[in-house]
């Protein structure tokens, strides 16, 4: 096992790279050998599938030890710290944001050597048409070739159940190789288009009616001078800058959406710094799914932007919503949040949707609060809550809250989890305790006003945050035991 010492952080990455690139390429030629063949990968072949290690090494603590406001790549104590790595010429921005300021401010040494972590088969060779052909089934390669352990694959990290023990490696990020591997299949299962599409800055939605509004909105945006380079939908179907109207339209009729659970459309620009787009559909379970699987991605943050019930007799149909509490009646994350931990408001986000929300509207100061309001969304997980609002009604009004959804609490609660930061900004499109429910025709003339302002206002909101990103990834969402990668 080959082990490489003293790197600078672009020489690190570049032998995770190689090193990742040897062995995905042996699994490969040993799949294509056996379909071809039947020969089987001896104990010696099976032992190079396997991912790089990155490991960190801090030994001598400065004193007094570095002092910086910066939310991530930060040493607590010296010890070694070390993850398994996937797709590392993909991460190699990540990668090289946090190992910079852990050699340059801390004097940590950074190695790289294999590890004994196998490769699923099925995360590398996607040819599987050609398994089929060969009269291969997957119980059988699975006898002769690694695949997915889940069993193996957990978010402990992430929730706390692993305690730091003294002579042993402490975790140097939140997700291993492995758990990466795992939700990046599941990206491209639920949303229907390649994982390496999804950009760094995620909008969230509950209705479809804000995809058509984005696919629009895109492609008014891809000029051959912008920052935006191409329109990506589900199957991977792309529009391009300087494309004919009538070329663009087909595309977009041809893209089958509703194949997939979770559509989603990505805006490209290079660098991962576009907008995706995901329509999670209603519910806490599918919120919690895609976080889940979003957050291995490291995203910038993720924002929903979606309808919700107005609670208060003073708020019109098509009024916005600020949460900057939540009552989480979702449940979905009991187990691992329990309702009475707190989930803070990130400044950063907040003033971004506000700040967003005046200069879309036009509307500043006492008219912005007329439309604009802060305050507590209720995230129930019981579409029907209304006929149950005799039990319901005494802890909603205890709480002040001014809107009821089915997402927003989960989607912030996750990113409270996995430190993505997160923000809400919804639309009120009916008063359920008021009589104004929707009906038809109020509902189509509300969504064709209120459906492309509220969208503009995120896109506003998320251009707003890159140019405060210095600020964005906020220490709230740091433990006590805070692994040094973001």
């Amino acid at each position: 096992m080959k082990t490489f010492r003293n790197l600078k952080p672009e020489e690190a990455v570049e032998h995770l790279e190689r090193l990742y690139r040897e062995a995905t390429s042996a699994l490969e030629k040993a799949l294509d050998r056996y379909l071809l063949e039947r020969r089987v990968p001896s104990p010696e072949e099976r032992s190079a599938f396997c991912y790089p290690r990155l490991r960190v090494l801090y030994k001598d603590v400065p004193q007094p030890p570095p002092v910086s406001r910066r939310a991530f790549a930060k040493l607590q104590r010296a010890g070694i710290y070390e993850t398994t790595i996937t797709h590392p010429g993909f991460f190699r921005a990540y990668l090289l944001e946090q190992l910079g300021p852990l050699v340059d401010e801390y004097g940590a040494a950074i190695e790289v050597t294999s590890s004994s972590q196998e490769i699923p088969y099925t995360y590398v060779f996607e040819r599987t048409d050609e398994i089929a052909k060969a009269g291969v089934t997957a119980g059988e390669l699975a006898r002769y070739f690694p695949t997915p352990n889940l069993a193996a694959v957990g978010d402990e990290i992430a929730d706390g159940l692993i305690e730091p023990k003294p002579g042993r490696a402490y975790p140097l990020m939140l997700f291993d190789a492995a758990r990466v591997d795992y939700s990046l299949r599941r990206l491209v299962h639920y949303t229907g288009s390649d994982w390496r599409h999804t950009q760094r800055w995620v909008l969230l939605t509950n209705y479809h009616r804000y995809i058509d509004q984005f696919v629009q909105l895109a492609i008014g945006q891809l000029l051959p001078s912008g920052q935006f380079q191409k329109l990506i939908m589900p199957g991977n179907i792309e529009i391009t800058a300087g494309m004919e109207q009538s070329e663009a339209e087909d595309r977009i009729a041809a893209s089958q959406w509703h194949r997939y659970q979770m559509p989603a459309y990505h805006l490209v620009a290079e660098g991962g710094e576009g907008v995706s787009l995901i329509n999670i559909g209603v519910g806490p379970p599918n919120a919690k799914n895609i976080t889940d699987h979003l957050a291995v991605l490291r995203p910038h943050c993720w924002l929903m932007v979606g309808h919700c019930g107005g609670l208060r007799e003073s708020q019109s149909i098509g009024d916005y919503v600020l949460a900057h509490a939540y009552l989480r009646q979702d449940h979905i994350l009991d187990a691992l949040i329990p309702p009475d931990i707190p989930i803070p408001a990130l400044a950063e986000i907040q003033v971004a949707l506000q700040d967003a929300a005046a200069q879309v509207t036009g509307q500043y100061g006492d008219a912005l609060k007329q439309r604009l309001r802060t305050g507590t969304v209720v995230t129930n997980d019981d579409r029907n809550w209304e006929l149950r609002f005799a039990q319901e009604r005494r802890r909603i009004n205890l709480s002040r809250a001014i809107a009821v959804d089915m997402e927003s609490g989960t989607i912030a609660a996750q990113g409270f989890r996995l430190r993505v930061p997160y923000g809400t900004l919804l639309c009120v499109s009916d008063k359920p305790l008021h009589g104004e429910i929707k009906l038809p025709g109020a509902a189509n003339a509300f969504y064709e006003t209120a459906v492309a302002q509220h969208l503009e206002i995120g896109l506003t909101a998320i251009e707003l945050l890159k140019d405060r990103r210095e600020s964005l990834h906020s220490r709230k969402l740091r433990s006590f035991d805070e692994p040094p990668f973001r």
